[in-house]
């Protein structure tokens, strides 16, 4: 213990920088049972879309939307997000799979319809660009 005090003492950048790549990875195991929004993969997002009727939304802004999004996805940037809540509504018995180009914002965008009471909301892992790799088709241009 004495050791790595003087560790410590001697290096606290890569104290700190180990502190917070565990903190990361910790996040990365228990994220998703803290904040009860599951990812998907693309393979189990076509499932879901296929089996249960679930709808895409799309939270790119306008630009990246056009240039390629998920066949029949509902488009609402997320800045928008909390005041077109209302569009939503007739999906909310529906599970809805939110998306974006790499997961992040539609992670987001997740806790946004969550909060608002919707209940089966699940994000695309990877977004647009983890469809893509997984060969799976996207549509250009506005609809």
């Amino acid at each position: 213990m004495e050791q790595f005090v003087e560790f410590a003492g001697n290096h606290p950048g890569l104290v700190v920088a180990f502190s917070v790549i565990l903190g990361l990875l910790v996040w990365s195991f228990l994220g998703e049972s803290i904040s009860g929004i599951k990812s998907l993969l693309p393979q189990e997002a076509t499932l879901l879309i296929n089996h249960d009727n679930a709808i895409i939304l799309d939270v790119r802004q306008d630009n990246e939307y056009v240039n390629g999004h998920i066949i029949n996805s509902i488009h609402i940037p997320l800045n928008d997000l909390a005041t077109k809540l209302r569009s939503l509504e007739k999906y909310r018995n529906r599970p809805i799979i939110a998306n974006c180009m790499s997961g992040n914002r539609s992670s987001s965008a997740c806790r946004t319809l969550k909060k608002h009471g919707f209940e089966k909301v699940f994000n695309l892992k990877g977004g647009v660009t983890a469809w893509q790799n997984a060969n799976l088709p996207l549509k250009k241009g506005k609809k």
